[in-house]
């Protein structure tokens, strides 16, 4: 009887043994088959099968369309709201009446602020490579603004052609009278509403990470694996930017609003990451937004604000360019575009609507138009190969899926 009995208990040894590496093999092989899925669908690139790429974004758009057009039909009673208050402002706009020039007012700082926003969204959406938006849009109209007025002396630019066009006012100011405070002054509101857009565009790694962690399943996200693996090995992390990483967890986890906030108001790189930690441990919605937004739209910008400002400040200006024509050999050929620059843009700020506008291009402002074209159609490219990526996803857990059920 107990030689029976220790062969029953050697026989459960080995089976568990067997169920144990038999569950290991599995393991190791889906991580692989993963791994090989994830290469292949990096390869859907229009550069490398632009035929393939071209029929899976279309076909990964209509689907889109498809479940959009579902989930708006299941909110229907909310679509048809807000369908009658479109009617009623639409009404309201075209009725003529005492109350237009109210609307001719909001209806400009209505597409003005969500201009803003909406390049904040691009910003960090994450949507392909993102579409630096900061460097392209924002931060030259602060330096443009910033120039104008020490050129005038002035902030009250007349609206129109304010802000399509910088005009110098009619009236005479003392020189040295523009303040740091009048210019961030004006251009707050432009700022505010692209770091909220910034903000708004955190939410995604966000959701993603909470969805993940209440229904226990486990998304094909690069950034969320990433994480994952960093909460397996933070004792051991040894490069900079793992602990980097490691300490941006640590400060959410444990200080909550305040580390959230801590990580908005900077420059910051990881900030994916607070999201997906905030996700991952359930942080409140308006505890992670709140804080983001705060830090973003209110913290953040302005310190970019008088980075820019302080940057392209009169005399700031006026010693780089001096810089420049200091450097030996090269230094007069180079000065020379930006001063011829410089005077076209205080010519522009002092003509009146009557009079000739000065013609001609500078080389400088042509390079950045054309880097401005080219970022923008890299960005374009960028969500087309993402989308085609997301439909040979698609077909490979469809494929998956039909070799579990065999």
């Amino acid at each position: 009887m107990a030689e029976n009995g220790t062969d029953c208990d050697q026989r459960r040894i080995r089976m568990s043994k067997e169920q144990h590496n038999g569950s290991f093999t599995d393991s190791s092989m889906l991580s692989e088959r993963k791994r090989r899925e994830r290469e292949e669908r990096l390869n859907i690139v229009l550069w490398k099968k632009p035929l393939v790429t071209l029929q899976y974004f279309c076909l990964e758009t209509l689907l889109n369309l498809k479940e959009w057009t579902i989930k708006l039909w299941r909110r229907r009673g909310a679509l048809a709201c807000v369908v009658l208050a479109l009617a009623a402002l639409t009404a309201l706009y075209y009725i003529e009446g005492a109350h237009q020039q109210y609307v001719q007012y909001m209806e400009k700082k209505f597409f003005w602020c969500a201009y803003w926003v909406g390049l904040g969204i691009l910003s960090s959406v994450g949507l392909g490579t993102g579409l630096h938006t900061f460097l392209l849009y924002l931060g030259p109209h602060i330096a443009s603004v910033t120039l104008a007025a020490y050129e005038c002396n002035s902030v009250n630019f007349p609206e129109p052609p304010y802000p399509d066009q910088i005009i110098c006012p009619d009236e005479e100011t003392a020189e040295g009278s523009i303040s740091l405070w009048a210019i961030i002054s004006k251009v707050r509101l432009e700022a505010c509403m692209w770091g909220a857009g910034t903000a708004i565009g955190e939410l995604p790694p966000y959701f993603m990470a909470r969805a993940a962690r209440l229904s226990g399943a486990e998304p094909d996200d690069e950034e969320y694996q990433e994480f994952e693996e960093m909460l397996e090995h933070a004792e051991t992390a040894q490069d900079f930017a793992s602990r980097a990483r490691v300490a941006v967890q640590n400060l959410v986890q444990k200080v909550g609003f305040f580390g959230i906030l801590a990580c908005a108001s900077i420059p910051n790189p990881l900030f994916d990451l607070a999201g997906i930690t905030c996700g991952h441990f359930l942080v409140p919605f308006w505890t992670f937004f709140g804080a983001t937004l705060i830090g973003k739209a209110v913290i953040k910008m302005h310190i970019q604000k008088l980075f820019v400002i302080i940057t392209f400040s009169k005399h700031i200006v006026e010693q780089m360019v001096a810089l420049i024509g200091a450097i030996p050999s090269i230094g007069p050929s180079l000065q020379k575009p930006f001063q011829e620059y410089l005077e076209a843009q205080r010519i522009k700020l002092h003509h009146k609507s009557d009079s000739a506008v000065p013609q001609g291009e500078n080389w400088l402002s042509w390079i950045f138009e054309k880097l401005v074209i080219v970022m923008v159609c890299y960005f374009i490219l960028s969500i087309i190969n993402s989308m085609a990526q997301s439909y040979a996803k698609r077909l490979q857990q469809k494929m998956y899926s039909e070799e579990k059920t065999k």
